[in-house]
């Protein structure tokens, strides 16, 4: 494995070794209490695995820049735990940042090559908040560019780290593929329509669509704000509860946080016990949500024996576990695809409020003819529409049809949660001409089943469920009503703990020296 190696000059001076694969916040913290690491030891440790495997070796290209700041960070870090120990319960955790959230002192370029450079000036609440818990922002990663998929003209292709073949899933694969491959400890993901959930099944992570109204928004590039969110993407259930309590809250930046007022408790950790499990109604989602995946393929099959298998775990863990049917669950994806009136509207109010933005507007933008073409193509279905035409209010009533039908579902069979697979399917391979061709036959996102959230507003937690034969991994997502987080934490943890299915993937083995 690889270790560190480092003296510092408050510690005895011997030898002092730790293992950053797969490590979590509670080992860092209690290696820097034992005198084992030190904070800049840590960064480095992860910038030497950034430069050995996201632009060389498997070539992930998870990382759109790496903060040129982060061993002063460090080091700054190192001389206050020095004097008082730990500043906050994110001390020194190296954050990947999908580059969709603004940050200061760093570009923000919303994966596209018209805002190369662009720095905004300003944190977004998120950044805030991380930063005062004492995490340190060591990379920001590549997205689908303005958010949909996983290629962008700002830098290419996003590859999934436990196939470079295949897709990582999007918009947020940079970090999911940075954070599989520990480039870096935790990260921030952005979920409109799946996309924390999405990159988080495909490499083995959790990953947290919260309830919407939890985290604030303040500082990132929306698409549609009655879906938009922000959350967690980690290795560990606890990790994503601890990064879960620093970024959840009211801000005034963004007024629809004021619902999380009390519904917030004083730590997602508390109640993450190995007998979580005990006692729980599950409802399982057997019908697929994309009607058009093919059950009878060999896929499908590999997924649904992972699935099942996690089913069963979850009985052996004492949650009792039944079939359910949602009424019009096979409209779920095409309700979803009916939202084509927020984003124009958002998008310009948004860029606006940024007056040194090299463009201003989504037109603009798409006007330069230099936006990924299949990006481009989707983006230009949204010009010219409101949130004033009727079409929206067709949406909104069939929105709050499915709502309405999944809330009473529960309420009928006595649910604590659904669960389901995130996805069918397994990502598809990378097509040849996905950075060229507006219709790239890459099967994107077949088998998805992520936009359940999004439609309801009520949070997801997707835990990884094992391998397929194949060694891609599968991820379960557990559905709950508003602010149950912390639930579905506990469910997550319970899991997680008796299984173990999480496992680095070999593309970006320890490294030596």
């Amino acid at each position: 494995m690889f270790a560190l190696a480092f003296t510092a000059a408050r510690l005895p001076l011997r030898a002092q070794t730790f293992t950053v694969e797969e490590a979590t916040i509670a080992e860092v913290h209690a290696a820097f209490q034992a005198g084992d690491l030190t904070c800049e030891g840590l960064v480095r440790s992860y910038l030497a695995r950034i430069d050995a495997y996201d632009k060389q070796g498997p070539r992930l290209n998870s990382i759109a820049i790496v903060n040129p700041e982060a061993l002063e960070e460090a080091r700054g870090l190192d001389a206050a735990f020095a004097t008082g120990g730990l500043i906050g319960p994110l001390h020194c955790i190296p954050v990947l940042l999908k580059d969709q959230v603004e940050t200061r002192d760093m570009p923000t370029t919303f994966g596209s090559v018209l805002f190369a450079g662009y720095v905004s000036g300003r944190d977004a609440t998120i950044v805030t908040r991380i930063k005062e818990a004492g995490a340190l922002i060591i990379a920001k990663t590549n997205m689908g560019e303005f958010a949909s998929r996983y290629v962008g003209s700002g830098f290419g292709i996003i590859r999934n780290a436990y196939d470079p073949r295949r897709n990582p899933s999007g918009s947020s694969g940079g970090t999911g593929s940075g954070v599989a491959a520990n480039l870096g400890m935790i990260g921030i993901g952005e979920d409109t329509g799946g996309s924390i959930r999405g990159p988080a099944a495909v490499v083995s992570l959790v990953g947290l669509r919260p309830t919407l109204p939890l985290v604030s928004r303040f500082g990132m590039m929306p698409a549609n704000p009655t879906t938009d969110t922000m959350g967690p993407m980690t290795r560990t259930v606890m990790d994503a509860a601890l990064l879960l309590d620093a970024i959840a809250g009211y801000d005034p930046n963004d007024p629809v946080t004021a619902y999380s007022v009390g519904e917030v408790p004083n730590s997602y950790t508390e109640g993450l016990a190995a007998d979580g499990l005990t006692g729980v109604r599950l409802g399982v989602i057997r019908d697929p949500m994309d009607r058009s995946v093919d059950t009878t393929s060999e896929g499908f099959q590999q997924v649904r024996a992972r699935i099942e298998a996690a089913i069963g775990a979850l009985s052996d863990l004492g949650a009792e576990v039944v079939d359910v049917d949602i009424p019009g669950i096979e409209r779920v994806a095409a309700v979803f695809g009916l939202n084509s009136y927020e984003t124009e509207e958002a998008t310009d109010a948004y860029l606006a409020e940024l007056p040194d933005a090299p463009y201003q507007t989504l037109a603009s933008i798409l006007l330069t003819g230099r936006v990924n073409p299949w990006r481009a193509r989707g983006m230009g279905d949204l010009l010219g529409k409101t949130t004033r035409d009727p079409g929206y209010l067709e949406y909104l009533l069939a929105r709050e049809q499915i709502r309405q039908d999944v809330i009473a579902t529960m309420a009928e069979h006595d649910l604590d949660a659904f669960v389901y697979a995130t996805f069918d399917h397994p990502p598809d391979l990378i097509a040849g001409d996905v950075e060229t061709n507006p219709a790239p036959d890459d099967r994107y996102a077949l088998g998805d089943n992520r936009s359940l959230s999004p439609l309801t507003g009520f949070p997801a937690l997707t835990v990884p469920a094992g391998f397929t034969a194949d060694g891609l991994p599968v991820g379960l997502e557990f559905l709950g009503r508003p602010f149950t987080e912390a639930m579905l934490l506990r469910f997550g943890y319970a899991f997680e703990q008796a299984t173990h299915h999480r496992r680095p993937p070999s593309t970006a083995p320890p490294l030596s020296g």
